[in-house]
């Protein structure tokens, strides 16, 4: 798997890029601005990009609007977004064209090791991997008048391990359920959302995504 990482601090950059390589992943770039971080997008192409949303020049959203810029280019580039902090509007944008490949971690979950290399792979495979708090501070925004109001309170748990990149087999540790009973929830949730029958890894991500814009799919 080749990783593009944008990190403007050299020894979280460094850090990150041994990390990532120690568990077999291939860092074709490391770089600590914007403009490097879209120089290295177009010209690797790579299955994931690992991208702090504050870089050189401005330090305000820099990578995050290189990254989205990268994902018109480039439909469906994955994208995993490392943040200081919770932007709603950051996570809002990072989800807007409704595909999966998107991932929006605050920094202290890097320093897990195993849960930061896990988000990096579900992302890049083109799925989720949201942060609890970014999830919260999301919902928090909306007022839930959706499809979603279909879901009771057990589906919407669920549905909200979901969000973080859950397996089965993890949210039915997580709720002490069977992993059958996960099985059966999530299939419930398929249809109550009205996600036709196809790949479950997509309807995974569209379910995702419905949940956190809280907008029907």
């Amino acid at each position: 798997m080749r990783v593009v990482l944008a990190e403007d601090l050299y020894l979280l950059r460094d850090g990150l890029s041994r990390l990532l390589q120690a568990h077999g992943l291939e860092v074709v770039a490391a770089v600590e601005s914007g403009p490097e971080l879209a120089d290295a997008l177009a010209e690797h192409h790579p299955d994931v990009a690992v991208v702090d949303v504050r870089l050189p020049p401005t330090f305000t959203d820099e990578g995050l609007r290189v990254a989205l810029e990268a994902r018109r280019e480039m439909p469906g580039l994955p994208v995993l977004v490392l943040s200081q902090y919770v932007q709603q509007l950051y996570a809002r944008e990072l989800l807007a064209d409704g595909t999966g490949g998107v991932g929006y971690l605050l920094k202290d979950r890097v320093f897990n090791a195993e849960q930061f290399v896990d988000a990096v792979r579900r992302v890049a495979a083109g799925g989720t991997a949201m942060d609890p708090e970014v999830i919260s501070q999301l919902l928090a925004g909306t007022g839930r008048e959706s499809t979603l109001s279909r879901l009771n309170p057990r589906e919407l748990d669920v549905l909200a391990l979901m969000a973080e990149g859950y397996s089965n087999a993890i949210i039915a540790q997580r709720l002490f359920l069977s992993e059958g009973s996960v099985s059966k929830y999530t299939t419930t949730i398929f249809a109550k959302l009205d996600l036709a029958a196809s790949n479950d890894i997509n309807r995974r991500v569209l379910a995702v995504l419905a949940y956190l814009n809280g907008i029907g799919p």
